[in-house]
């Protein structure tokens, strides 16, 4: 049985940590797997009966101690394979790809297999992409657009598509597990997930839903997702939604909260493969997503959710401006609401979709390119 190394930053919240974590579950039949992580703190996703090597060095601030830590990770990640005889050494984010290139690939290719996961657009904006394509043995991407905007820019002939795997089932089964303490007791809910990040563009998604509530007054907005969100708590005010919010936070079952909803919004200016979008399908909402680079298109295909345009990248928290987009996205999400027969027909193709991403493909592939 190979000896599979997964390397994380941490395994705090997150939407690479939360792949790492359950890859390394799923994988356990098949491989001896250990995950590797720079700081311990926080640790919020279960790995039971998986191995976690602590290499001690969570980010620090200032340039300087950036750099200096890029070797001292690489350095330790180097030791930590050599003492466990690792086989492949496979990394989520930028981050951790850094660490697992400079631990011994930097100038060589011996060693064990060097794997590479990008998790989302942001990372084409790395100044390390392309060391990263010349010197490890597979680029996983997370979607197929990126897979091939990577091999165009970078003539990178090792790229492979890896997008993220759900077990349904088990989704299913957790969001039964509690009940979602919200402030609410009837209306209609629109969720979204995520947390406080400007590319998610959550001033979008309150302003779209200040439209919306005001033409149908009985719908609610959910937000669940780590962070204070105190400039967007300030917004819901301005834009006199505030009763109709509610700011749920992190959640280590999210599944509760979904479930409530009817409709889930994406509003994202960047992505990789918004894992948080297929979860709500999974559970039955429909699905509404910005086009934005990359995911919500591959995961739609041209008919299992509602792509609206791309919105603006920098923040804006005036209340009094509205975008012609956000007023777009309202009255598309409006009409949608309003049409129980196509609420309930994209609620259908929302699980549909979902049950395409399984954990049974995820691993036919990672066990195919282990033994290539």
């Amino acid at each position: 049985m190979k000896k599979l190394l997964l390397i994380v930053p941490s395994l705090h919240q997150g939407g690479a940590e939360k792949v790492c974590a359950a890859t390394a579950v799923i994988l356990k039949p098949y491989f001896q797997v250990q995950i590797a992580i720079f700081d311990s703190a926080n640790i919020d996703f279960d790995v039971e009966g998986v191995p976690v090597r602590d290499l001690g060095l969570p980010s620090r601030p200032g340039k300087f101690a950036k750099i200096l830590n890029v070797f001292r990770r690489g350095f330790r990640l180097n030791r930590l394979k050599k003492k466990e005889q690792i086989d492949i050494a496979y990394s989520f984010g930028p981050t951790a790809n850094l660490a697992n290139i400079f631990a011994g690939r930097l100038f060589s290719r011996k060693g064990p297999a060097c794997w590479l996961g990008v998790m989302s657009y942001m990372d084409m904006d790395s100044s390390w992409l392309g060391l990263f394509c010349r010197r490890c043995d597979k680029l996983l991407c997370c979607s197929e657009t990126l897979r091939q905007m990577i091999a165009d820019k970078y003539g990178c002939d090792h790229t492979y598509t890896l997008t993220g795997f759900f077990d349904i089932a088990q989704i299913r089964a957790r969001a039964e597990e509690e009940e979602a303490q919200i402030p609410w007791t009837d209306g209609r809910i629109i969720c979204s997930m995520g947390r406080e990040d400007v590319v998610k563009g959550f001033w979008h998604l309150l302003k779209i839903f200040s439209l919306i509530h005001e033409a149908l007054p009985d719908t609610k907005l959910l937000i669940i997702g780590k962070g204070e969100f105190t400039p967007y708590r300030k917004l819901a005010a301005d834009l006199g939604i505030a009763e109709a919010v509610c700011f749920a936070g992190l959640q280590k079952n999210p599944y509760p909260y979904l479930k409530k909803g009817s409709l889930y919004l994406l509003t994202s200016y960047w992505e990789g493969f918004p894992n948080a979008l297929v979860e709500a399908m999974a559970l039955g909402l429909v699905a509404v997503a910005t086009d934005c680079m990359t995911g919500p298109a591959e995961i739609f295909d041209g008919k299992y959710g509602v792509l609206v345009p791309n919105m603006g990248k920098d923040p804006d928290l005036d209340a009094s401006h509205i975008e012609e987009e956000e007023r777009c996205t309202a009255a598309r999400v409006v009409e949608l609401m309003e049409n129980e027969e196509e609420m309930a027909r994209y609620s259908r193709l929302s699980v549909e979709r979902a049950g395409v991403f399984s954990k049974e493909e995820y691993i036919r592939k990672i066990r195919e390119w282990a033994n290539d």
